[in-house]
């Protein structure tokens, strides 16, 4: 299982995280998320390590916006984590820009809903339904998971946290690609907690 950190924000923090090769790290481009990037993050997002996967969190953004962000920070893909439409997806593909599509999950969600963007997409991300666009620390019911019958691989978001490694396993749901962690890992937002980030990647590497 692959491991996203998510929010990061702090050039300082993001040089002494990426010693320890998350997958991938995301950036969040939501302006009313506290985790907002600002100009030294970006700075420190272009000296990132190569081997880690650089994500760029983007909530109904203009399209001309999020292909200019792409470009100018050399994202490996993009996050969209709001209510953006298949034809939108659409045009960030045709551009060949790798996406993860964000669907928020609750009891009545309906999985047909994914079908319509599968050919667009490299990867589903699935977060806790909130009236805010993720960021929540709360948990959905993951044996919602197992309606998944696609074949997408997915990421797994919402108040994940180190005590949570053994239920996830145990869930053996093969199309489980990473786990996106953020909120659970944080002295504030956008500041992570690099002991409890070092001990989250161990475990999940080390006990497989």
């Amino acid at each position: 299982m692959k491991i996203k950190i998510c929010g990061m924000k702090y050039p300082n923090n993001i040089k002494v995280i990426q010693i320890y090769e998350p997958d991938f790290i995301g950036f969040i481009f939501y302006k009313n998320s506290p985790r907002y990037v600002i100009d030294t993050t970006l700075s420190a997002a272009v000296n990132l390590n190569k081997n880690i996967k650089k994500v760029g969190v983007f909530v109904n953004n203009p399209i001309e916006e999020v292909i200019k962000i792409v470009n100018e920070y050399e994202l490996n893909y993009v996050q969209l984590h709001g209510d953006e439409s298949v034809d939108y997806a659409k045009k960030l593909f045709a551009e060949n820009i790798n996406i993860i599509k964000a669907f928020r999950i609750n009891d009545y969600f309906d999985w047909n809903d994914l079908n319509i963007y599968i050919p667009f997409v490299s990867y589903f991300l699935f977060d806790t339904a909130t009236e805010n666009y993720g960021g929540s620390g709360l948990k959905f019911n993951w044996e919602q998971l197992k309606n998944y019958k696609g074949e997408t691989p997915f990421f797994l978001s919402g108040g994940i946290s180190i005590a949570d490694i053994q239920e996830i396993k145990k869930l053996n749901i093969p199309q489980l690609y990473a786990l996106d962690i953020n909120s659970k890992f944080e002295k504030e937002p956008g500041l992570k907690d690099e002991t409890l980030i070092n001990k989250m990647i161990n475990k999940v590497r080390n006990e497989e």
